[in-house]
């Protein structure tokens, strides 16, 4: 997976939480009936679960994109031992 995609995994995981977060909050003020409050509770509870899931794939995705470009670097100088007396 590329940075590219793994950038849009992670902002359709954010845009998610951000509107069903928002949903939820807009939507305890309101006078609403409660089979109203209980699917959209169930919906925001499974749109939630989603973004996180995409989020994490988007996360390790990113992160193996990195790892790559770090394997390429010098190692670090190896330590001299002391002799021992």
């Amino acid at each position: 997976m590329t940075r590219r995609q793994s950038r849009i995994l992670l902002a359709a995981a954010v845009w998610t939480l951000y509107v069903w977060i928002s949903r939820i909050v807009i939507m305890a003020g309101q006078d609403e009936s409660t089979g109203f409050k209980v699917v959209h509770g169930i919906l925001a509870f499974v749109s939630i679960g989603f973004a996180l899931a995409i989020g994490k794939i988007g996360w390790e995705a990113r992160r193996r994109t990195k790892a790559p470009a770090d394997r390429l670097a010098a190692p670090p100088p190896a330590k001299e031992r002391e002799p021992v007396s």
